[in-house]
């Protein structure tokens, strides 16, 4: 998984992105996502799955964290 622009933290037995994208409006576009590990190898060489990505855009990474943590 690359992660240019984006915050990637291991958040107990998941893995949470707020990731930046531009959507052509001149203004911060920000979306969450959560992946789930799908082995017990929780290191970089683990695989994962997508479990949820925000539908909505949020204006920065911290609000886009905190929703893709409560997921």
């Amino acid at each position: 998984m690359e992660c240019r622009w984006s915050k990637l933290l291991t958040f107990g037995d998941k893995v949470v992105i707020a990731g930046y994208f531009y959507n052509g409006q001149n203004k911060p576009c920000y979306f969450g996502a959560t992946y789930e590990f799908l082995d017990d190898d929780h290191t970089c060489e683990g695989t994962i799955g997508l479990r949820a990505a925000s539908e909505v855009e949020f204006g920065d990474d911290g609000h886009a964290i905190a929703w893709a943590m409560q997921q």
